[in-house]
């Protein structure tokens, strides 16, 4: 059987042989997951989008980040674009209106409806294709962005792909139209990650509070949370993203 070497940061590799965890049978589960997720947003982002729920396969994502892509989708259509790109990802997201990642930006002081205008902007008018019917297939730096989406989910250690992760990957795209107008307004993808983080740490340590519910105002909540709440996360996850090389991100 093929071997591959797995490197761990110092403090997670004592915690493994203090506890004597099944590393072999662990890594095994969380990489047959991870192929299952890869092989799944590859299928689709290579796939023909003229069917009847080009998500179908997306189980793993949320409902709304399956709403984000056929909001995507449709204004991709309607603009007359050959293909689904970035910049349709991320209108999607806007326009679904109610996702962690507007959360998460306005957390990172940065106002969902600045990113809107500026995306218009930037957003050239795209003629019809004249091969056939518009948006059929995602652009390249769109399907890249999309997989970033699903690894950055993975390397987080979560169980679903939401917009937070969707937000991450394409601020994580280099080529793409959507990457370059949050890159341009600020949001730096080492400081959208641990924002993701943050605020997911806070709106689980909200929910389980006795007989609480989230505010009306969970944007200013989770910007608290991040300020001053979470430091000691923030700082464990600055110290694993040195370990394994992330903190040269821009």
């Amino acid at each position: 059987m093929p071997k591959i070497n797995v490197y761990l940061p110092d403090e997670l590799a004592e915690g493994v042989k203090s506890t004597g965890v099944p590393v072999s049978a662990i890594c095994q589960r969380a990489l047959e997951q991870s192929v299952r997720w890869v092989s799944a947003i590859r299928a689709t982002v290579l796939g023909d989008l003229e069917t009847d729920d080009p998500t179908a396969q997306l189980s793993q994502f949320t409902e709304r980040t399956r709403t984000v892509i056929r909001l995507a989708i449709e204004r991709a259509r309607a603009s007359g674009a050959a293909g689904v790109g970035t910049e349709h990802l991320l209108h999607g997201m806007l326009a679904e209106g109610t996702n962690l990642a507007l959360r998460v930006l306005h957390a990172m002081e940065t106002d969902p409806d600045h990113v809107a205008r500026a995306l218009a902007n930037a957003s050239p008018t795209s003629p019809e294709s004249p091969d056939g019917p518009p948006a059929t297939r995602f652009s390249g730096p769109a399907a890249n962005a999309l997989e970033l989406t699903v690894t950055e989910a993975l390397a987080l250690g979560h169980n679903y792909v939401g917009c937070e992760h969707l937000l991450l990957g394409l601020v994580g795209e280099p080529d793409g139209t959507a990457g370059q107008v949050l890159r341009e307004l600020g949001v730096d993808l080492r400081a959208a990650r641990r924002t993701v983080v943050a605020a997911l740490t806070g709106y689980a340590h909200l929910r389980a509070q006795p007989g609480a519910t989230p505010p009306a105002d969970a944007a200013a909540t989770i910007a608290t949370a991040v300020r001053r709440e979470l430091r000691p996360v923030l700082a464990r996850l600055e110290r694993l993203e040195r370990h394994a090389g992330l903190t040269t991100e821009n």
